[in-house]
């Protein structure tokens, strides 16, 4: 689909699609589904509850920074499409690789394998992709790509407990690494483009005029990158979306095992991480909404405040009806997990440089994003008990969305050089 045109269509729509489904699969099914795999990894390869979440926190400690600056040039030079079709190679084979593991070595190397191609394919990418062809609708359109995040989230527990009872572990970990590589390899191919320039476009489907369509954002220069390093606001950005994302991630990796300790069956366990995950759907459409009208740092803190005083619920989820209620909520406010980020960066940094600063972002929260799963599956070693891993996940939540909502943000208006065009959804 290399056509400006599919009906009166604006083709970033079909690069809204593109993302969707590139989060759906590296970014959903890995990150919400791979938890599934966990108690058969202790239970068949003597792991520990620290260990199956330790691989992707030395990943991103090895490697994930580096790679992540990586994808910020490359994606910034060459563009997104070429970053995310490498990126889909690494988490497909790997987990393909998965199914004949033994060793823990073999589980960390593997990790280490999959956190490059979550870094190449995953939200880095996909974010300065939205980024590039929408300006005044990107919220909405954010919000539409992330709900494919939000769905695979959703589908791929109950779908992975299936093929783990119908084809065992291994098996199962193979159909899921080749189903990546059969839906995104054909998609990153023909449907993706990097920018709207690409195909004489502007972003939101803007018609330009004569003699003044831009070319595609040039690379910044490295003093760019260091003036964003000097800003108060950068570090506001990092802190704050480390501790929230490091908090969810820790009750998400660990929700099943969590839901078995308190007398639910893996099946059941499931079930209602796919009811908190399918109540994110509607928090992101709403988050997408909300960030077009609203101050995006303020709905951001917002949401993350309500993901941190919902996680005390969890003392109660020995109840049916307040484990959905929990999941509900939590569910709702992780609306803005991710999403939000390039949104508030975008409007203190602009688009030039997008790709670089939103790389140093992204490693920086995914430090957190997987210290706070080994860090609650340490606490649960020690205390046997997830009880102080809550207490400390709610804080740093709360501390989090202190910190977004300290963002100052300054606009700086995009360069505009068109007019309006009837291209539209």
């Amino acid at each position: 689909m290399t056509n400006r045109k599919s009906g009166n269509i604006f083709y970033g729509w079909w690069i809204v699609v593109t993302a969707f489904l590139n989060l759906f699969f590296a970014v959903g099914i890995i990150f919400y589904g791979f938890p599934v795999f966990y108690p058969a990894f202790v239970s068949a390869l003597g792991f520990t509850r620290a260990q199956v979440t330790q691989g992707f926190l030395l990943g991103f400690l090895a490697i994930g920074l580096p790679f992540g600056l990586l994808a910020g040039v490359l994606i910034d030079r060459i563009g997104a499409r070429w970053v995310i079709l490498s990126g889909v190679g690494f988490i497909g084979l790997p987990l393909i690789a998965m199914g004949f593991m033994h060793h823990f070595w073999q589980y960390q190397v593997l990790c280490i394998l999959e956190v490059i191609g979550y870094v190449l394919a995953g939200p880095i990418a996909n974010q300065v992709l939205i980024a590039r062809w929408f300006h005044a609708r990107r919220g909405r359109a954010m919000g539409y790509a992330y709900l494919g995040l939000g769905l695979g989230g959703a589908v791929s527990p109950p779908t992975i407990n299936w093929l783990l009872r119908t084809f065992g572990w291994r098996n199962a970990l193979e159909i899921t690494g080749a189903a990546i590589l059969i839906v995104l390899f054909p998609v990153g191919i023909w449907v993706t483009r990097s920018s709207p320039q690409e195909i004489g476009l502007l972003p939101d489907g803007a018609a330009a005029l004569p003699g003044a369509l831009p070319p595609t954002p040039a690379p910044s220069t490295s003093a760019e990158i260091v003036r964003a390093l000097r800003d108060r606001n950068f570090w506001l950005i990092v802190l704050g979306s480390a501790l929230v994302i490091g908090a969810m991630n820790a009750v998400i990796q660990h929700f099943i095992f969590f839901l078995k300790g308190q007398g639910y069956t893996a099946t059941s366990a499931s079930r209602y991480l796919s009811v908190l995950l399918l109540a994110s759907l509607g928090g992101r459409v709403i988050v997408g909404y909300l960030a077009d009208r609203l101050p995006k740092k303020n709905t951001m803190a917002g949401f993350y405040l309500l993901l941190g005083v919902a996680i005390p619920l969890l003392y109660l989820a020995h109840q049916p009806i307040l484990a959905v209620t929990f999941a509900i909520i939590f569910g709702f406010s992780m609306g803005a997990d991710y999403m939000l980020i390039p949104l508030v960066t975008a409007e203190c940094f602009g688009i030039a440089s997008l790709g670089k600063i939103l790389a140093l972002i992204i490693m920086g929260y995914s430090i957190g994003q997987w210290l706070g799963p080994w860090a609650a599956g340490r606490i649960f070693d020690h205390f046997h008990s997830y009880d102080p891993a809550w207490k400390t996940m709610s804080a740093a939540a709360i501390l989090g969305s202190f910190a977004i909502y300290a963002v100052s943000v300054r606009k700086t208006p995009e360069p505009v050089n068109h007019q309006p065009s009837n291209q539209s959804l």
